[in-house]
C-alpha cells in the first residue's frame, strides 16, 4: 500500500493536516469515535489537552487491534464542544498528535458540536485508515 499527502501550493499551506491524502492498495479500516473514555467507560481529564490525548490513545488502540499504525491513517474528524478553545489548544494538541501519531498527518477536520454522547466529554476523534495487509 502506498500513502501519498498532498498539499497543493495554491492552498495555504496545511498546519497540522494534510490537504488531500491518496491512498493505494490495501484493507480500509473505519475507526468509531473516542473519547477520553477509560476501560471503566468513564471519561478521564478535565481539560480539552487531556482528553484530546487520552481520544488519540484510543483511537490509535483501536487502530492498532485492528493491525494498523498511526502512519495507516487516512482521515480524522475532531468534534469539539469549544471550537475557540481547540484553537487556544492547537499548539499542545499539535504537540500531543507528534508525540503519539507521529508527523506525517491524515486528512483532518474539526467540527464543532453542543455536546457529545459523554457529558464530560470536550473533544471526540474518528476516521479511517487503510492498511496494506
Amino acid at each position: 500500500m502506498t500513502v501519498e499527502r498532498v498539499n497543493p501550493p495554491e492552498l495555504s499551506p496545511p498546519t497540522g493536516f494534510s490537504h488531500a491524502v491518496v491512498a493505494v492498495g490495501g484493507r480500509i479500516v473505519f475507526l468509531a469515535g473516542q473519547t477520553a473514555l477509560d476501560a471503566d467507560g468513564k471519561v478521564m481529564g478535565e481539560s480539552l489537552s487531556e482528553q484530546f490525548a487520552r481520544a488519540l490513545t484510543n483511537l490509535l488502540a483501536a487502530l492498532a487491534a485492528a493491525g494498523g499504525t498511526a502512519s495507516d491513517l487516512a482521515r480524522v474528524t475532531v468534534y469539539v464542544t469549544d471550537v475557540a478553545a481547540y484553537r487556544e489548544c492547537a499548539p499542545e494538541l499539535g504537540r500531543i498528535w507528534r508525540e503519539l501519531a507521529g508527523s506525517d498527518y491524515p486528512a483532518m477536520a474539526v467540527v464543532g458540536i453542543v455536546r457529545l454522547w459523554d457529558e464530560q466529554a470536550l473533544v471526540e476523534l474518528d476516521g479511517f485508515a487503510v492498511l496494506d495487509r
